[in-house]
């Protein structure tokens, strides 16, 4: 599989070369999914680190999370159509089926969600994906892909005897791969916002690059098709980073926009992240947070609008 054609599928299982090395590896995709009321996010995937290779499938909710561990010879990828499995689980760009029981954790799971009305990011040949040309460097310490910034979710998922019926909801899809994820960063996404028919992300973090290191930004908004990208690689400036544990006022400037993050973190629950391809590292996100978004064009307010069942994390080193 040419490189080139896996940049410009991002979707794709990247890591299929690291499947028989023992070269440390993980790669996720990240699937979450929010009504009114609830939400539930899936992320499969696998690690290697060293001898050791795994398949992976974590779950938050409102208030748990679980990781389920699988072998990797439960781990089966797709190019055409694009799927990943893993055991009797299922995960598309258009469906998701799960079926899993996990008595040692007390959880079963299991339902169907179909996504349609997919937004997309806009891409071309140097900004392939929301890394922009730095999708091109490889030895980045962990790559990132929105895969769908908002789509329409359908469909139930019944968590021990709990039904969530996701009919007209919401869903949004990324990814990341490398070797680690960065030893901090924010992280916010939202798109269930009150008054308008917008879609929001943003991230910041510590990124390594060969002697030096750099603080990262990617954020993307998205109302009514007309789309705001603030990155390091388009000239966005970051004016204020105000993060403790709790909460995030942050404004980025590109050109005669400004752009201001308020998010506040709810009910953080622990999820584990890679470090040398070892999912060892604790992190806590939450999908229950808010998120208020303002848009100025030099002082004039031309969107302001608030998220519920945001997905947060704050990760400090």
């Amino acid at each position: 599989m040419k490189k080139l054609f896996l940049i410009k599928n991002l979707e794709l299982f990247q890591g299929e070369k690291y499947i028989k090395t023992n070269k440390n590896y993980f790669e996720g995709w990240y699937f979450k999914n929010t009504n009114n009321e609830s939400g539930i996010s899936f992320i499969p995937g696998i690690n290697i680190n060293g001898h050791e290779k795994k398949a992976f499938i974590q779950i938050i909710t409102m208030d748990s999370s679980y990781f389920v561990n699988y072998i990797i010879d439960d781990f089966k990828f797709s190019f055409s159509p694009f799927y990943i499995k893993i055991g009797n689980n299922f995960f598309s760009k258009d469906r998701i089926h799960i079926d899993i029981k996990d008595d040692a954790q007390n959880l079963t799971i299991s339902g169907d969600i179909k996504y349609s009305n997919n937004q997309n990011i806009n891409t071309n040949f140097f900004n392939p994906n929301i890394m922009g040309p730095f999708s091109y460097v490889p030895f980045m310490e962990c790559n990132h892909a929105i895969l769908n910034m908002k789509n329409r979710a359908d469909g139930l998922i019944d968590i021990n005897n709990n039904i969530i019926n996701f009919d007209n909801g919401i869903g949004y899809i990324e990814k990341d791969w490398g070797c680690s994820f960065p030893k901090s960063y924010i992280w916010c996404q939202g798109n269930n916002f009150k008054n308008s028919n917008a879609s929001f992300m943003i991230s910041i973090a510590h990124i390594p690059f060969k002697a030096f290191n750099f603080r990262g930004i990617i954020c993307d908004l998205i109302i009514d098709n007309k789309e705001f990208k603030f990155t390091t690689y388009n000239n966005a400036k970051l004016i204020k980073y105000d993060v403790d544990n709790n909460s995030l006022d942050i404004l980025l400037k590109r050109g005669p926009y400004y752009l201001n993050i308020q998010s506040k973190y709810n009910s953080g629950l622990k999820l584990s992240a890679p470090v040398k391809g070892k999912m060892e590292k604790d992190i806590f996100e939450s999908i229950s947070s808010s998120v208020i978004v303002t848009l100025k064009k030099d002082n004039n307010i031309i969107f302001s609008d608030t998220s519920t069942n945001c997905g947060l994390e704050i990760v400090h080193e």
